[in-house]
This record gives C-alpha cells, structure tokens and sequence, in this order.
C-alpha cells in the first residue's frame, strides 16, 4: 500500500467482513477468512498485536496490514489510529513531549496538536524520539483524527436519483464518484452505493502507467464505467477507459 494513503483509509478489526479485509495490504481472502475465523472462535480483538495469532498471517503482513486496521475499544488508544504499532513508542513520546496525555488523545483534546508541533524544534525532537521528521508528522495526523477517517472529508460523489444500491448498477453505466483510496493495484472510487468500486491498474488509461498515483490521487473526481457488478462479494468493477 503507497504511504501517501495511510492515514486515509482504515476498517474496523472487528466489523468488518473477509470481502472488505481481502481489500487491505498484506491480507489476501485466505488470510482475510481466518481473521473472520478467529474473531468469531476468540471474540473481538482487544489490540492489534493479537493478529499475528491468525492462521497465515505473519509478521511482513503483520508490518503491511496493521495500520490500517481499528480497534475502537481495545486495550491501547493507538490501535484505533493510522499509527503504526512500529511507531508506537514515538507516538508516546511525542503525546508526552507535547504536553498531552493518552486521555487528551481518547477524548479528542490534541487538535491543537499540528500548532505545538510547529512551535518546537522538530529536528531535534525526530532525533530524540528515533524517528524522521515526516514520520513524526504523520504520527500527529494520525493522532488528531483518532477513530475518524479522513475520508468522510472528501468531496461527495454526485448520485444518480434511480442509483440506490449495488443491486441498482449495472454494466456499461457511466456514473461520476469520488477516488477514496489509491493502492498498488489500482484505486477505490466512491459511486455512491455504500461499496466502493475498483478500477484495476489496466482500466484507468490507454497508456502505460507505472502506479495508479502517476494519474490519479485521493480526492480526484472522475467519471467511471460500471464493468461488472458481483452482489454476492459485494464487489465492483470499473474503468475509465473509452468514457
């Protein structure tokens, strides 16, 4: 998954279905299952470190995966943050060095966080607490929209009045949404339907592309053509060629 789209995107660890963890980096629909598989034998998961006890899933997609996955009442605040687990220690201490406490970052109290930041020397402080400089200002971000997800933001896909749902689309429609995600293999279009689309790497121009950001990036509105529609794994795809 490109850095760019870390603290854009994240699903809930403990709603979300195998089809929309089959979606993030390092999980694959095998993998995605025995997630389902474990949540539903051991519970809810109360941290992400408990992941690397599923079936398959070890530590490179661990490293890959975590960051985008929530927990919104587990043990550690951090867990429902675009902040790495690798990164947890620096994220502590910048809590700390910038005068706030984990309770300021549960109840939402560091939006001021970005403003403090500037006012230190933030050199100094990547040095103290091990990490770069834009890391550090990725772990501020990332603590500011606890629980939120930065693409609620974005602008609003524009809806055709007889498109309600899934069971709404079909082949050869033209419809404009909004890209909500940018990923290796392509981007996730937001259409309106509660699913987001995909559009493959091969479907987004005529020309060759080395990664789908050389054309598009979160934000983008375009006009997209409906190539199939799958409701049973509620999945969608699209193109943006030949429109």
């Amino acid at each position: 998954m490109v850095e760019d789209c870390v603290n854009s995107v994240g699903v809930d660890l403990n709603t979300a279905s195998a089809s929309l963890l089959s979606y993030i980096s390092g999980i694959n629909s095998s993998v995605a299952k025995n997630i389902t598989s474990y949540r539903e034998e051991n519970g809810k998961f109360s941290n992400r470190n408990e992941l690397l006890k599923v079936a398959k899933l070890g530590k490179k997609a661990f490293e890959q995966c975590a960051g985008f996955l929530r927990i919104s009442d587990g043990d550690n605040v951090l867990d429902n943050t675009s902040v790495h687990p690798e990164s947890y220690k620096a994220a502590l201490g910048l809590i700390e060095k910038l005068g706030y406490t984990l309770d300021d970052v549960i109840s939402g109290n560091v939006m001021d966080m970005r403003d403090r930041l500037s006012k230190t020397d933030i050199k100094a402080l990547s040095e103290e607490l091990g990490a770069g400089v834009p890391t550090i200002r990725d772990i501020c971000d990332g603590l500011m929209k606890k629980g939120r997800d930065p693409r609620e933001e974005l602008p609003q896909p524009q809806l055709l009045s007889d498109v309600m749902d899934i069971n709404d689309l079909k082949p050869d429609m033209i419809m404009t949404g909004t890209v909500r995600n940018v990923i290796d293999f392509g981007a996730f279009v937001d259409i309106g339907v509660r699913q987001d689309g995909l559009v493959h790497i091969s479907q987004i121009c005529d020309r060759y592309i080395k990664h789908p950001t050389d054309v598009l990036s979160v934000g983008d509105i375009v006009k997209v053509k409906i190539l199939e529609v799958d409701t049973k794994k509620n999945r969608i795809s699209l193109t943006m060629k030949g429109i």
